[in-house]
């Protein structure tokens, strides 16, 4: 598999955060490690549904959210590595958390889908060779890697996972 990092030329400017949050280059040794499942089965019902501000996700919401970009970012990365040019549009992540009804669905539930995802996407980056990981193509209105967008999916968990510890005092 591919041993380097994106460049920045592979990615919109927005996307940098999530990707500095990657250590090393094996993006998907770090798919498989994240240990997100375990911490989220530790939960409490209060815990999910827990809003540290008026108007902020609770991690039900959080945890929906993180399948639903992953799902997007993985598509991307398919259509892109199978060299379909056709620009791929942005999302809005808000629309998307509105209109997902995370806090009507179990914390099972929601951990089940997200390992799913997460299967699936690390099956996808398995899958590919060499030449489709490097492949770039139009996502977002913006030049995107195969191997940028597998980043992006690592270094938004990690995201989360930081807020999850400052915002949301979980795990400390």
């Amino acid at each position: 598999m591919n041993k380097r990092r994106p460049l920045q030329e592979e990615y919109a400017p927005y996307f940098k955060t999530y990707i500095d949050k990657v250590d090393g280059v094996e993006f998907i040794a770090g798919l498989k490690n994240q240990s997100l499942v375990k911490a989220l089965e530790t939960l409490s019902e209060e815990e999910w549904a827990y809003r540290y501000a008026p108007n902020k996700w609770s991690v039900k919401q959080v945890v929906k959210h993180l399948s639903d970009s992953e799902r997007v970012f993985a598509y991307r990365a398919l259509r892109i590595s199978r060299n379909d040019k056709t620009p791929l549009p942005g999302f809005n992540q808000d629309d998307y958390t509105d209109n997902a009804y995370a806090d009507r669905q179990s914390p099972a539930a929601l951990v089940r889908e997200f390992k799913n995802v997460r299967a699936a996407s690390i099956d996808l980056f398995e899958s590919l060779e060499e030449e489709t990981i490097d492949r770039v193509g139009t996502a977002g209105e913006a030049r995107t890697s195969v191997l940028a967008l597998g980043f992006m999916i690592l270094g938004h968990q990690n995201h989360h996972i930081q807020l999850f510890k400052e915002n949301y005092k979980l795990w400390q």
